[in-house]
C-alpha cells in the first residue's frame, strides 16, 4: 500500500474533492463568487450595473447645483417664515368659520364667555392703573409744556396722536399679552405636549374650532375695551394732575370736547380698528404658538418664543397703522 497525501490538520482528503485553485484576475486580484462576471473589476458584489451610467456625468451640472442653491434658500426662508405664514392662513380660517352659525355650539360659547371675562375683567384694574400712570407721566407733562411754549391750542391734536393713537395701543397689547396671553399659550401648549390635542382629534373634534376661535375673538373684544378704557384713564388722569397745578382752567368736559375735536374722520376709524386687531392678532399668536408645540417643548421654551412673537406682533401692527397700510 502507498501513503495518500495528507492535508495539514492530518485528515485525508479525497481526490476528486480538492478544490481548485482560485483564479486570479489580470490585476492580481481574486473575483468573488457571486460577482457579476459583466461587471467591472470595480462593481461591488451583488449591484447591477447599468451601462447608460457611463454616459452620466460624475459631477452635477450649472442647472443642478442652481437647482440645489435656490432650494436651500427656500428651506431657510420657509423656517423663517412658517409661522408668519400659518398665522396668515389662521386669521381667513377665523374670520371665516366665525360667521358659520353651526360652528358656535355650547362649548365654543362657553370658552368664549370664559376667555372674555378672563381678559377683560381680569386685566381692568392693570388697564386703569397703567393708564393712570401714563396720564401722569406723558399727558400731564405734554399739557405743562405746550402751555410754557404758548401752544396751548395744539393740546388735543398731539395728545390724540401721541396718546390714543401709538401710545395706547402698544401699552394695551403688551398688558395682553403679558397677562391673559402667556396663560392660553401655557394651557394649550400643555394639552399640546400632553397629548390631549390629539384626543380630541382622534375623537372628531376639531381643536381650532374649540380653542383657537373662540379665544381669538374674545381677545379682539377685549382689545377694543381695554383700548378705550386705557385711553380714558390717561386723559382723565392727565387733565386732574394739569388742572391741581394750575396749568389749565378748562372744565373737564371742555378738555374731553377739544381731544374729540382734534380727531379727523379717519381716526375714529383707524384707532378703534388698532385696538381691534392688536387684540385679535395677541389672542391668535399665542394660540397657535401653543398649538404648534412640538413634543420636546416645555413651558420654560414654550412663554419666551410665544412673549417674543407676540411683541414683534404688537410692534408691527403699531407701524403698520401709523403708516396707514
Amino acid at each position: 500500500m502507498t501513503d495518500e497525501p495528507t492535508a495539514g490538520n492530518g485528515q485525508d482528503t479525497p481526490p476528486d474533492t480538492a478544490q481548485p485553485p482560485m483564479p486570479h484576475s489580470p490585476e492580481g486580484q481574486g473575483s468573488p463568487q457571486g460577482q457579476n462576471a459583466d461587471s467591472p473589476p470595480d462593481q461591488p458584489a451583488g449591484q447591477i450595473f447599468h451601462p447608460e451610467d457611463d454616459d452620466r456625468p460624475r459631477n452635477p451640472g450649472v442647472f443642478q447645483s442652481f437647482r440645489r442653491f435656490l432650494g436651500a434658500i427656500g428651506a431657510l426662508l420657509r423656517r423663517q417664515v412658517w409661522f408668519l405664514l400659518v398665522m396668515l392662513g389662521t386669521i381667513w380660517g377665523v374670520l371665516n368659520e366665525s360667521i358659520r352659525p353651526g360652528n358656535w355650539r355650547r362649548t365654543v360659547r362657553y370658552e368664549f364667555q370664559i376667555t372674555l371675562s378672563a381678559v377683560t375683567v381680569g386685566g381692568l384694574l392693570s388697564t386703569l392703573v397703567t393708564g393712570a400712570l401714563t396720564g401722569v407721566a406723558v399727558v400731564s407733562q405734554t399739557i405743562y409744556w405746550l402751555g410754557f411754549a404758548g401752544m396751548a391750542k395744539m393740546t388735543g391734536s398731539i395728545l390724540v396722536s401721541v396718546i390714543v393713537r401709538e401710545i395706547a395701543p402698544i401699552l394695551v397689547g403688551v398688558l395682553m399679552l403679558g397677562r391673559s396671553g402667556m396663560l392660553s399659550l401655557a394651557e394649550i401648549g400643555l394639552l399640546t405636549t400632553g397629548g390631549q390635542i390629539r384626543s380630541l382629534q382622534a375623537e372628531g373634534l376639531d381643536p381650532f374650532l374649540l380653542l383657537v376661535l373662540p379665544r381669538t375673538l374674545a381677545f379682539m373684544i377685549s382689545g377694543f375695551t381695554l383700548g378705550i378704557l386705557f385711553s380714558v384713564a390717561s386723559l382723565t388722569t392727565g387733565y386732574i394732575i394739569s388742572r391741581a397745578s394750575g396749568v389749565i382752567s378748562s372744565s373737564i368736559l371742555s378738555f374731553f370736547y377739544d381731544v374729540a375735536t382734534a380727531m379727523t374722520h379717519t381716526d375714529y376709524i383707524l384707532i378703534p380698528l388698532k385696538f381691534i386687531v392688536v387684540g385679535f392678532l395677541v389672542g391668535l399668536g399665542c394660540c397657535i404658538s401653543g398649538l404648534t408645540a412640538s413634543g420636546e417643548d416645555t413651558l420654560a421654551t414654550m412663554l419666551p418664543r410665544g412673549f417674543s412673537r407676540g411683541m414683534l406682533i404688537v410692534m408691527t401692527v403699531s407701524v403698520l397703522f401709523s403708516l396707514k397700510l
